[in-house]
């Protein structure tokens, strides 16, 4: 099958590598990519969040599938467009993207679906700053602030400062964005990606996302640090649970509203006393679960998408995993996430090293050929080991032999975990 996967990130190279595993010899492509998937596939310059140039993209390539790694396009339409001109497309329609573009909206979905979140209050761009700081005053200790759109993962503060509560608020409105004000979820977070076609649901291994940039959960919120998979201090049915009081309940409102959901629906979920609570929701893999998640899987993931594309995924046969554990770490550029610096020549990780755990992020080739840094999250490095502390030793060991200037990444990523730090409420 030709295969065309839009995006330019680790987790878009991560799907290609789970791709170029399988024995069918697909042929792949991407666009935009970047430097470090040139050995999987053949890359096209194309705006990734344009419908009209992609499907041309997908036309010239007589692309048998599209897979859409990012939010941004498939918000803008772009599975649309590739639906209407008849290609198969790994994404949901704008309309069903709406679960992660409105966060309001996904309120409203969980409240007709009767799912368990967070109590919300939106406040609307023009509100003056009594009726922000009276809203402020209705929530706390712990201050829950999210920009109501796409922020890339960076659009949430969570505090027990008021005053940081309502700066973010007011940064928000002055954007232009309405806010949305949540109660705190208390306990560990939880990742479960699903592959949805209309009321069918598959998921894919529990993972958990290390948001914050510093150590032992400290700084302000990036896209991810890094992540591992499976959980194992997940009760033993905590996937069939969200699948049921989550995933399910979601994927019929929408059914029933019109708008079925169509590819990758991802519940970032709290597990407090009472069981799983929706934190947020995504339209798509995210990133950097997608990485850990993607090296322990066996089946085909071509074949996976191209059911779910096409209608068939209650045909597909039962996903098949690999023993153990995986885990991810993401290096950073200096100043990340901030302003992150770009241009910095990085040693240690040329393209082809998949295999060694080296996906590409931000990564680009500047006049004299180098491989260089070119966004905020560079790399991401990838570690399988029989259990989680022989996969943090790999991933950790592998990030040791690469130099990036100035480039910083987190080296507790999943150590809660292996030291047995992680507790349910209750």
């Amino acid at each position: 099958m030709r295969i065309l996967v839009i995006g330019s990130g680790a987790r878009e190279h991560a799907l290609l590598h789970a791709m170029s595993r399988g024995e069918a010899g697909h042929e792949l492509h991407v666009a935009p990519g970047n430097v470090g998937m040139a050995a999987l596939a053949e890359r096209h310059e194309v705006v990734a969040d344009d419908p009209a140039a992609v499907t041309a993209l997908a036309r010239s390539i007589d692309a048998g599938l599209v897979v859409i790694g990012p939010e941004v396009p498939l918000v803008a339409g772009v599975a649309d467009a590739l639906r209407g001109a008849g290609i198969a497309v790994f994404g949901p329609d704008a309309a069903a993207a709406r679960i992660e573009g409105s966060k309001a909206f996904a309120k409203e979905v969980m409240a007709a679906a009767g799912v368990r979140t967070a109590h919300a209050e939106s406040i609307a761009p023009g509100a003056g700053e009594a009726e922000l700081a009276a809203a402020v005053d209705r929530f706390g200790p712990t201050w829950v602030v999210k920009d109501d759109g796409l922020a890339a993962g960076k659009g949430v503060v969570v505090t027990d400062d008021r005053a940081a509560a309502l700066d973010h608020a007011r940064a928000v409105l002055a954007a232009g964005n309405p806010v949305l004000l949540e109660s705190f979820l208390d306990g560990p977070e939880v990742s479960l990606f699903c592959l949805v076609d209309g009321t069918e649901v598959v998921p894919l291994l529990p993972a958990q996302d290390h948001k914050r940039v510093g150590e032992g959960d400290t700084g302000p919120n990036t896209g991810g640090m890094g992540a591992y998979c499976p959980l194992d201090w997940l009760p033993a049915d905590a996937v069939d649970r969200i699948v049921a009081e989550v995933c399910e309940p979601v994927a019929a409102e929408l059914a029933r509203r019109g708008t079925p959901y169509s590819g990758l629906l991802y519940a970032g979920l709290a597990w407090g006393a009472e069981g799983p609570a929706v934190v947020e929701f995504n339209c798509r893999f995210g990133d950097p679960e997608t990485q850990a998640v993607l090296a322990l899987l066996e089946s085909d993931l071509a074949e996976a998408l191209h059911a779910t594309a096409t209608g068939r995924l209650a045909g597909l046969a039962p996903l098949r995993w690999r023993e153990g554990h995986a885990l991810t770490v993401v290096l950073a550029a200096a100043g990340y996430p901030e302003s992150p610096r770009t241009g910095d020549p990085i040693a240690g990780a040329e393209p082809g090293r998949e295999a060694e755990g080296v996906l590409h992020a931000g990564t680009a080739r500047d006049g004299a050929g180098r491989v260089v840094s070119a966004g905020g999250r560079v790399l991401n490095v990838v570690g399988v080991g029989a259990d989680l502390a022989e996969a943090r030793e790999r991933a950790y060991a592998t990030l040791a032999g690469i130099d990036l200037p100035g480039g910083h990444y987190r080296r507790d990523i999943a150590l809660p975990a292996v030291e047995g730090r992680i507790r349910i409420p209750g």
